[in-house]
């Protein structure tokens, strides 16, 4: 006798129902410094004021997709097909967020994404986006982004620890550099997405020590005064977001911030 296949249950009538929406923390070092991609809101609730880019789940989208629509409606700005960790361009999931107590229309259930790239062009605002712009991490009220809409805040510096987590321990920052850099270009970029000053000799020792972080390329380079430098480039087969470094390249151990165990 056949078996006939199993009926889905249904959702549990006391399941929660509420929307969902996106939020991106999209960030790149732009003229020495960690900037992240922020919207002034043109509607309720809120209007006015600055947030981050992202907006409401529509039907049939994915999570991912609706993070991508949202950025180009608010922003102009594209992110490629497939980027998700891979290339100079790495978007990952963050953290989800809610449903309560932050958004004053009701309970929303927020899932954020964290994008970073090298480059992204100069933003234009869209849809319920009044101005979209490229504001330095310590401009938004300091590292916990004070003054950005319902509970964003939080959400970037969600963001910004994971950023500066992630290049401890993945090549991540080379992502930043062009394909040929001086490692004065790479610890600049460790500075300002860390916030802190790096002993040039140190970093330079540690970078070119790493296995399977960078390569020399035989030419020298650089635009700055003083005698050209050695140019890098990643090491072959590196894949700047998904490679791990070890060891890892510590950030400098600060005031409220436990050292790593041994």
């Amino acid at each position: 006798m056949a078996r006939t296949a199993p009926v889905p249950s249904a959702v549990p009538d006391s399941a929660g129902a509420f929307p969902v929406t996106v939020d991106v923390v999209a960030l790149t070092v732009r003229d020495g410094a960690l900037q992240a991609l922020v919207v002034d809101r043109l509607l309720e609730p809120h209007r006015g004021r600055a947030a981050l880019p992202g907006g409401f789940v529509l039907p049939g989208e994915t999570l991912e997709q609706a993070a991508g629509r949202e950025l180009a409606e608010e922003t102009g700005l594209t992110v490629p097909a497939g980027a998700t960790g891979t290339g100079p361009w790495h978007l990952e999931q963050l953290r989800t967020y809610g449903p309560l107590g932050r958004d004053p229309r009701g309970p929303v259930l927020s899932v954020a994404y964290l994008l970073l790239a090298p480059a992204f062009g100069l933003p234009a605002a869209g849809g319920d986006a009044a101005e979209a712009r490229w504001v330095p991490v310590g401009g938004l009220g300091g590292e916990r982004g004070a003054g950005l809409a319902f509970d964003h805040e939080g959400i970037l510096a969600d963001g910004v620890e994971r950023a500066r987590a992630k290049i401890e321990y993945s090549p991540l920052a080379a992502a930043f550099c062009p394909p040929e850099f001086t490692v004065a270009e790479l610890r600049g970029v460790y500075e300002a997405v860390w916030g802190t000053q790096l002993d040039a000799r140190n970093f330079h020792r540690k970078a070119t020590g790493t296995p399977g972080f960078l390569e020399p390329t035989g030419r020298l380079g650089g635009g700055g005064p003083g005698r050209p430098a050695e140019l890098f480039r990643l090491a072959p087969g590196v894949d700047p977001s998904a490679a791990v470094l070890h060891p890892p390249l510590l950030r400098p151990v600060s005031p409220g911030r436990d050292a790593p165990s041994a």
